[in-house]
């Protein structure tokens, strides 16, 4: 299964988190246009300011130790994912409590395997256990979550970026690389989606608005790598509907970036590029303002 690629973070040996996304080494006409976008917060938002981000390594900002400048993990202000990056557009006060390895159950609940958030599929410790997150807090990412938007009543925007980690956590813990697993997994990703959407709407009383952020393909000129991204999305987005959310076509938006690199994604500079060469599975910076514009368009929409 090309979808479910686990790759680890190197001397931290934790299992890295995220689905079918696409690879690295653009900045040109990409940031181009991004500069010309007009990114304006509406009424609604500066005067409610609270924005939480939930989510895996994506929504984290998470970058592979093969990269420069080289990561500082043990300062996660130094990271930079798509919610800082909606947040600086859009005026929002940023909670990101992303944890990179984060998986639909463990995210839902502790002590259970994850892909590297809490544990690592080998039984090592989780990067929580190692490095600081971008906010701090003890038991789940749901718990936080419910506390968090308790405190917070101007809270006017959460997102929820989830499931890649559970395909990962599959591959890596199955002897047929998930294959035949697979449709089990997307079926538990929609009932924890489910469950995720229920506390923050019933538990939390949060009325407002719910983004779901797709994941993308790693190469949009490969079938199969598109049919396993749409996969997951489509369990995400089934399951979320239900909950008045809007989604983030964050597949779209890749896929119309790495239009003039033959939809190469790496090759188009939206992931980030490895001092070993080739890409890492992580947004590069350009990937991940591409999130955030997809983000923004479904607060928009």
């Amino acid at each position: 299964m090309r979808f479910i690629r686990s790759h680890k973070k190197g001397s931290a040996g934790v299992g890295l988190a995220c689905v079918g996304l696409l690879v690295a080494g653009l900045v040109g006409p990409i940031t181009a246009s991004f500069a010309a976008t007009p990114r304006r917060a509406t009424a609604w938002m500066t005067a409610n300011p609270d924005y939480l981000a939930l989510g895996d390594s994506v929504s984290f900002g998470y970058r592979e130790p093969a990269t420069l400048p080289p990561p500082n993990y043990l300062d996660a202000s130094t990271f930079t994912g798509y919610p800082e990056d909606v947040g600086a557009a859009l005026g929002l006060q940023v909670a990101n409590a992303a944890c990179p390895g984060e998986t639909s159950t463990s995210l839902v609940e502790a002590n259970v395997p994850s892909n590297g958030c809490e544990n690592s599929p080998g039984g090592g410790p989780g990067y929580r256990t190692a490095f600081p997150l971008h906010v701090s807090y003890s038991g789940t990412q749901l718990q936080y979550a419910v506390q968090y938007l308790r405190s917070h009543p101007h809270t006017r925007l959460v997102t929820l970026m989830i499931g890649a980690n559970d395909a990962f956590l599959c591959q890596e813990t199955t002897t047929d690389d998930c294959a035949s697993e697979l449709p089990a997994v997307l079926k538990r990703i929609s009932a924890n989606v489910t469950d995720i959407l229920t506390v923050i709407r019933q538990e939390a009383h949060y009325r407002r608005q719910v983004v779901i952020v797709n994941y993308y393909s790693l190469d949009y000129a490969n079938p199969v790598d598109n049919a396993e991204s749409q996969a997951l999305n489509q369990a995400v987005d089934s399951a979320a509907m239900p909950f008045r959310v809007q989604i983030a076509d964050s597949y779209g938006a890749f896929q119309t970036a790495a239009l003039q690199s033959g939809g190469n994604t790496c090759t188009a500079g939206l992931l980030t590029q490895l001092t070993t060469g080739g890409c890492g599975v992580h947004p590069s910076a350009a990937g991940q303002a591409v999130l955030a514009l997809a983000v923004e368009e479904a607060i928009r929409s």
